[in-house]
C-alpha cells in the first residue's frame, strides 16, 4: 500500500471527493498542515510514495499574499522531483509544482470558475471533458517541452505534467460547493461574482463526481499510483 503525503494550506481546501478514490486504491494519504498551530512542512520525503499540493484560496505565488509557507513547500518538492517521487499539485499547488519543475509563473487575479476542460491525447484515459472547479490567483507560463494534459476555453492550459514525474492541474477535481462556500468564508479577499462559481459549481456537481471514477485511473497511472 502506498502512503501519499498531502500538503493542506487551508481549513477549507482537502481532498474532498478525491479523498474515497484514493482509499479505494489502497492508497493511503496523510496531511500535513502547515498553517494550523504547531503545523510543519516536512524536509525530506521520508517514506513517503508520492507528495500532493493542495490549493490555497487567495494566496498566490507571484501576486496578492503570497503562501507563508512557499519557500519550505518549494524545496520539498524539488526533493520529491529528486528523488524520484511524483508529484501532484491542485490550483495553487500546480503553480508551486511548476515554479519548482523550472516552469513560469505569471500574476492573474483570483478567479473562481467553473471551467469545461478538454483533455489531449497524451492524458491517456482520463475523460474526455469535464467540468473542472478553479478557485486561484496567478497562472503558469509552460516551456514548449512540457506537455498540456488539459485545456480550457480559449486554449488555456488547465493540466500539465510528465508521466511517473509531474502532473499539476489548475483546479480540484474533487471540490465540493461546501469547499467553495467555506474558501469564502475564510478570507476577507474573495472573487468577483462568487454568486456565479457557486452556481455552475452546484449545478456540474454530480457530473464532477462522474468523471472522478476515469480521471482517477488517469492521474494513478500517470503518476505511477496504480
Amino acid at each position: 500500500m502506498k502512503t501519499i503525503w498531502v500538503l493542506q494550506h487551508t481549513e477549507a481546501e482537502y481532498l474532498g471527493l478525491l479523498e474515497d478514490h484514493f482509499e479505494g486504491r489502497n492508497l493511503r494519504f496523510r496531511y500535513f498542515r502547515p498553517f494550523a498551530a504547531g503545523g510543519m512542512v516536512p524536509e525530506i520525503p521520508g517514506t513517503a510514495d508520492g507528495l500532493i499540493l493542495l490549493g490555497a484560496g487567495p494566496y498566490g505565488v507571484t501576486s496578492g499574499h503570497i503562501l507563508p509557507s512557499l519557500g519550505p513547500e518549494m524545496r520539498l518538492t524539488r526533493a520529491f522531483l529528486a528523488a524520484g517521487l511524483p508529484v501532484l499539485g491542485l490550483e495553487l499547488g500546480a503553480l508551486i509544482l511548476a515554479a519548482a519543475c523550472g516552469q513560469g509563473v505569471e500574476d492573474a487575479p483570483l478567479r473562481f470558475q467553473v471551467l469545461d476542460a478538454t483533455s489531449t491525447p497524451a492524458f491517456d484515459a482520463a475523460p474526455q471533458h469535464m467540468p473542472l472547479a478553479c478557485y486561484l490567483r496567478d497562472r503558469v507560463v509552460l516551456r514548449p517541452d512540457m506537455p498540456v494534459l488539459m485545456t480550457g476555453p480559449g486554449a488555456e492550459v488547465l493540466a500539465f505534467g510528465e508521466p511517473g514525474k509531474t502532473l499539476g492541474i489548475l483546479g480540484h477535481p474533487g471540490m465540493k460547493r461546501g469547499m467553495a462556500e467555506d474558501l469564502i468564508m475564510e478570507f476577507a479577499e474573495t472573487p468577483d461574482d462568487t454568486l456565479t462559481g457557486l452556481t455552475d459549481l452546484n449545478l456540474t456537481q454530480m457530473a464532477i463526481a462522474e468523471a472522478l471514477g476515469p480521471l482517477m485511473v488517469a492521474m494513478t497511472r500517470h503518476l505511477g499510483w496504480m
